[in-house]
């Protein structure tokens, strides 16, 4: 078989063919160096080898590739741990872990332009919104419904609630009391809607509502307490509910139909009108007139009341 003919090698690609070969075959280089010290028989064997590839190697190449493995250039050192050791092998391994923390390092930005530059500011917003409002909004909404308390009234305990209350709210505004601030606010609406309203108060005269009954107080039980049974009817006869203080529990509830505590001469004359024919016809006991917060009784009662019986 015909060698080829050898290729037009530089010195220094000759030099890295020779270091390749003597690291593919290091192990007949460590025994021939470890039974034969001599470096020549080394240089010859690499000689051969190339000659059989057909490549004519100049002896100083050589002797340069055997230097380079006495001298262990093939022996790989692994770099000592250290923070440049850290930071390079996290930079070759940036394919593996550089999806998930860029991932997570885009949510985070999302979450912190969300944070700061819209949650932040809403905060900011609704707070200063709610400062102004009580600051500036209640107090101009309690002056209102005091003006309107104070022009439509047409009794003067009207006016006084309305003042008192209107004092205490601006007063909670000013100390930063929201709560209360609101409090005084629905008090006052409240008086004026009581003002505004006008019904008939009668006396129930249906036969799933007694019309009257009687009690004996826990507190005096040789007493005895007579109550009609009334509701209250707008100009249209729709019924009413509204706000009656309990005297027996001192709770306040809003009911459309409660007792009203009369003298027992009024009791026997209601049972009597009803015992007649089964309807009570003069059931009118009393009227309360737009501007005004009382009802004015048309017969005498006693100024009590009850919600459950």
């Amino acid at each position: 078989m015909t060698a080829k003919p050898a290729a037009p090698l530089d010195e220094v690609m000759l030099a890295m063919d020779v270091v390749d070969t003597l690291r593919h075959r290091q192990d007949l280089a460590t025994r021939e160096l470890a039974g034969v010290t001599r470096e020549q028989q080394l240089i010859d064997k690499l000689r051969d080898i190339y000659h059989q590839q057909g490549i004519e190697v100049p002896d100083h190449i050589l002797k340069e590739g055997v230097a380079a493995l006495q001298e262990s250039r093939f022996v790989y050192d692994p770099p000592k741990p250290g923070f440049g050791t850290s930071m390079a092998r996290l930079y070759v391994g940036r394919k593996r872990w550089g999806k998930p923390v860029g991932a997570a390092l885009v949510a985070l930005l999302v979450l912190s332009v969300g944070y700061f530059g819209a949650w932040q500011p809403y905060q900011r917003g609704q707070a200063e919104a709610a400062r102004i409002e009580l600051s500036e909004g209640v107090p101009a909404r309690l002056d209102a419904l005091y003006q309107t308390i104070f022009e439509e009234t047409k009794v003067q305990k009207a006016v006084v609630q309305a003042e008192g209350l209107r004092n205490r709210g601006k007063a909670y505004a000013a100390e930063g009391n929201s709560v209360a601030a609101e409090k005084a606010v629905a008090d006052l609406t409240a008086l004026r809607d009581a003002l505004r309203q006008d019904y008939s108060l009668r006396v129930v005269n249906r036969a799933d509502v007694q019309s009257g009954f009687w009690t004996i107080p826990e507190v005096n039980t040789a007493a005895t307490n007579y109550y009609i049974v009334v509701e209250a009817l707008d100009a249209d006869g729709n019924a009413l509910d509204l706000p009656i203080l309990n005297e027996e529990t001192g709770q306040t509830e809003v009911v459309a139909t409660w007792g009203v505590r009369v003298p027992e001469s009024v009791y026997d004359s209601v049972a009597a009108d009803k015992r007649d024919d089964g309807i009570i016809q003069n059931n009118e006991i009393g009227r309360k007139s737009s501007g005004f917060l009382d009802v004015e009784y048309s017969l005498p009662v006693l100024g009590g009341a009850v919600t459950r019986w």
